[in-house]
């Protein structure tokens, strides 16, 4: 059920992408919703508000793709091993993170280090950093991680 989820949700980033490409790759801003959702297409060769956009190809390779994928490696282990022990939330919240991943670790590998970027949230000049579903999979993973985390119960 796991790899399922994950595949199923790495499948919905890379149509969101591909769609992003074809529909706005020409550059044009379209904003819904009284401009709190603009969708403008961007390649990142960064990570997140383009951290590491300056790293060499090799490097790039290695901090952004190479150790990542091994983390998600990792990470897709534990979640295997611990699943009997996991509640819903929690293993849906580790999914989110690996799929999100394993979504931009795919577009670097496969578009010379480009991960294709087109959300864009805000009010007035308040904006986010120009986003794709795989970075919406991460921080709403993380997010679940934190509120399942602060509501179990400790025990002594």
């Amino acid at each position: 059920m796991f790899f399922a989820l994950c595949i199923l949700l790495i499948g919905c980033d890379r149509v969101t992408k591909e769609v992003a490409k074809a529909r706005i790759g020409d550059g044009t801003i379209h904003s819904y919703l009284h401009d709190v959702l603009r969708l403008e297409y961007t390649e990142n060769t960064g990570a997140a508000m383009g951290l590491g956009e300056r790293l060499s190809p090799g490097a790039s390779l290695w901090i952004l793709s190479i150790i990542p994928l091994v983390v998600m490696a990792c990470l897709s282990v534990y979640v295997i091993r611990k699943s009997g022990d996991m509640n819903s939330s929690r293993f849906l919240a580790f999914a989110l993170i690996i799929a999100g991943g394993l979504g931009n670790i795919v577009d670097r590998l496969m578009f010379h280090r480009h991960v294709t970027d087109f959300l864009n949230l805000g009010i007035g000049d308040l904006r986010t950093a120009i986003f794709n579903f795989a970075d919406f999979y991460i921080m709403v993973g993380i997010g679940l991680l934190i509120f399942t985390r602060t509501r179990t119960p400790q025990t002594v």
